[in-house]
């Protein structure tokens, strides 16, 4: 039935190209994204005949060039996938919605390449539908169009949430496993058989992890792997229940992924990778900002209700195999040209009920995911390393930061030690910038009923979080105030000049920053990006980063801002806006390796999950790191108004941490 309905539309859509039944500018539009849908229907061919398989490396290189062409920076300010572009050309009425629907056709790429023809013919269909409304001028009606795309997008919840479910917990799902397991990996053609882009990073990339030694290889999936079950051993967890584990990584890193897998096989953990686990360097981040609110299209009350009553359906059929999944173990990558973007009022963008409604969407979905793969039993690992866009110091950057990512946990964990022991006589924390930085904060610390037996702060190591080097606390809202300001910081790969953040009573009071003209466009950027639509949020962890050498690092290859956060974090005191770090997990008793139990394992909002679990979380943890060199000082404050200083003027001056300070000075 859907090699017929494959059939019936790629015949269809292969003579709108020749057809004349639609007038200017709607042609050039339908002709450009049939040619599209055309090309896609050819690389079906070449893939299902395997043809494909006999292609050489320059041809393959070029045939991906073509499937992405259009959307590189040098192309995309005249494609219809551009919101700007399409309502220039289409006008203002129909603009926005034929780009949402040139965007949606791209998605055809991987499903052809993962032979799921089901979801390529539900597009097909639902562009023909459109483009026969246009062929009828007199008749066209915008209302139509809208209701043709709301209704593909609700009807079809069912088909896209459970396959989305199904792939990121059944290990039998295999097409990215088998690329990783039994390709060769010397032979780079391999890169193509995703249906991922594939540039620079991704070729330089596995050609380098090719370069080295296969004990090499192995000592990095080490890392990788122990990270990931130590963090079981560390918090009590019995591994031994688990069946699966949730890989991600991007596209290059095959042989430390193999490797991995055959760790986590000897766990008893059968990976599971999907089509969001695995990623690639984005041809154009324009182009994935400009449409990160697409659904604003189609999201209303009703669109989530089905998600949410599909997506329960979902996981209740899979019951079991929920339960079995382990966690994510996850590989991140960095070295990216950092990236300011365009705010573009042609792009559609969430109304404030809108905004509302997806941030409680995320925390129903959240929840309801807790029930079947249950926080108490599961972990998870995150490690970073650098990608060739990092530049000509590339393969050094790649060492310095295997060292970063394996210095001695002892060492470390006596020193973190004895800042955590300073900390926990603190009543509440002052953190001051210095120079032009206005840093002036007060953190509120939780009281310890037992101080012999209980802590504030948790002694973070090589494990779940790798690097080592922080120690982090949930604090008390009530009384935790000030500024926070950064003169500048990398979040989620966006760059905020002169972030400063209010707090009263440890929640988002006020914020600004200088990226652009207005004051409104800040504002809104911030809001967007580091609130999620929030009209507020808490301060979810406060934490103080031990990592020296990473950030000596940093500096030596002038590099802080290419760092991902895993690593910045760790690089002086941060702040996370959000939820706390013990989400969802705050009734679960956890202890530092000197056998204290960490009771500061939630605050004020989170401790509302046992009335109404809605006001409890926010689906969002970012962290916002002031660098040493803006750090005037970090002191405990005692009841009594004594002060134990941890840090002054940049520096580590707390008995026992003196080692900290030697990577600065090789600064």
């Amino acid at each position: 039935m859907i090699f017929e309905r494959y059939e019936i539309a790629t015949s269809r859509i292969r003579e709108i190209i020749n057809e004349d039944t639609v007038s200017e500018p709607f042609k050039s539009f339908f002709c450009k994204a049939s040619e599209f849908i055309c090309k896609i229907d050819d690389l079906n061919s070449i893939i299902k005949s395997g043809e494909i398989n006999d292609f050489s490396l320059d041809r393959l290189k070029e045939l991906n060039k073509s499937l992405f062409e259009e959307i590189y920076s040098e192309n995309y300010e005249e494609s219809f996938a551009n919101p700007e572009y399409a309502v220039k050309t289409l006008g203002e009425e129909y603009g926005k919605i034929l780009c949402y629907i040139y965007t949606k056709n791209r998605g055809m790429i991987r499903n052809v390449y993962m032979g799921r023809l089901e979801e390529v013919v539900l597009q097909m269909e639902l562009f023909t539908q459109i483009y026969n409304y246009f062929e009828d001028v007199e008749q066209l009606e915008y209302d139509n169009v809208y209701e043709t795309v709301y209704s593909y997008e609700k009807d079809n919840t069912e088909i896209f949430t459970d396959l989305m479910i199904e792939d990121r917990i059944n290990p039998d799902n295999k097409f990215a496993v088998d690329i990783v397991m039994n390709s060769d990996l010397n032979d780079l053609r391999y890169l193509y058989k995703y249906g991922e882009h594939v540039g620079f990073n991704e070729l330089k990339m596995a050609k380098f992890l090719n370069s080295l030694s296969q004990e090499e290889i192995d000592r990095l999936a080490k890392v990788y792997t122990e990270g990931y079950r130590i963090g079981f051993i560390n918090t009590g967890k019995d591994i031994s229940k688990k069946g699966t584990v949730d890989i991600r990584y991007s596209l290059g890193f095959e042989r430390i992924i193999r490797s991995a897998i055959f760790n986590f096989k000897k766990m008893g953990l059968e990976p599971v990778i999907y089509q969001v686990g695995y990623t690639t360097t984005s041809p154009n981040r324009q182009y994935a900002y400009d449409h990160r609110y697409d659904d604003a299209l189609y999201l209303d009350k009703a669109y989530i209700k089905r998600k949410l009553e599909v997506s329960r359906h979902a996981y209740e059929s899979r019951k079991q195999l929920a339960g079995k999944m382990a966690g994510p173990a996850v590989i991140e990558i960095f070295g990216e040209t950092p990236f300011e973007p365009e705010n573009k009022k042609q792009a559609y963008a969430l109304s404030e009920e809108q905004q509302k409604l997806k941030s409680e969407y995320i925390t129903e979905y959240q929840t309801m995911v807790q029930e079947y793969i249950k926080g108490d039993e599961r972990s998870f690992t995150i490690i970073a390393f650098p990608i060739p866009e990092f530049g000509d110091d590339f393969e050094q950057m790649f060492k310095e930061t295997v060292k970063i990512n394996t210095l001695d946990s002892e060492i470390y964990g006596k020193v973190q030690q004895n800042i955590i022991d300073a900390l926990d006589q603190a009543e509440y924390v002052k953190v001051l910038g210095k120079g032009d930085n206005k840093t002036n904060m007060k953190v509120q610390m939780h009281d310890l009923k037992n101080p012999l037996k209980e802590t504030n702060f948790e002694n973070c190591l090589a494990d779940v979080n790798i690097p080592l080097g922080e120690v982090f606390t949930s604090p008390k809202l009530k009384g935790t105030e000030g500024i926070l300001h950064v003169s500048q910081v990398y979040l989620n790969d966006l760059k905020y000049n002169d972030l400063q953040i209010t707090f009263e009573d440890g929640k988002i009071k006020d914020y600004t920053c200088k990226n652009f003209d207005t004051e409104e466009e800040n504002k809104k950027f911030i809001k967007q990006n580091v609130m999620f639509n929030h009209e507020t949020l808490p301060i979810g962890e406060f934490a103080i980063g031990t990592n020296t050498t990473a950030y000596m690092v940093a500096k030596k290859y002038h590099v802080v801002y290419k760092l991902p956060i895993l690593i910045v974090e760790k690089m002086g005191p941060h702040f996370a806006v959000g939820d706390t770090c013990y989400s969802f997990e705050e009734d679960i008793k956890t202890y530092n390796p000197d056998g204290k139990e960490i009771v500061a394992r939630e605050n004020e909002v989170s401790a509302l999950r046992k009335t109404d679990i809605r006001k409890a979380y926010f689906g969002c943890h970012t962290d916002i790191t002031m660098p040493y060199d803006e750090l005037g000082e970090i002191t405990a404050v005692r009841k009594d108004g004594s002060e134990i200083t941890i840090i002054k003027d940049g520096r580590f001056v707390l008995e026992g941490t003196e080692l900290l300070n030697e990577p600065l000075e090789e600064i």
